[in-house]
């Protein structure tokens, strides 16, 4: 029977292996981005439609902020989002 060349080694490296480490670590940010806004919109009683109000943007801008599956939004975007429901965005290289 075949050894497993992946037995012992990390999801990462697995991912860096096969190519899409970077599109899979773009993706989960994305995916917290979005669940924590919209934790933040429960808490503070915010719709979809009074986030954009108060963002002073669209209410599609808003949908796609978030949606997990869409990744075209920009820090700025995510900083005023941010800010309505009273969080700050804080990006860091490590």
């Amino acid at each position: 029977m075949a050894e497993n060349k992946h037995r012992g080694s990390t999801l990462d490296s697995f991912l860096a292996e096969e190519g899409v480490l970077e599109e899979f670590q773009a993706r989960a940010i994305k995916e917290v981005i979005a669940w924590q806004l919209a934790e933040a919109m429960v808490e503070r009683n915010l719709s979809k439609n009074k986030l954009a109000i108060l963002m002073g943007t669209s209410r599609t801008q808003v949908s796609r902020v978030l949606d997990p599956n869409d990744g075209n939004v920009t820090i700025e975007t995510l900083q005023r989002a941010a800010q309505v429901v009273g969080r700050k965005v804080q990006l860091q290289l490590v």
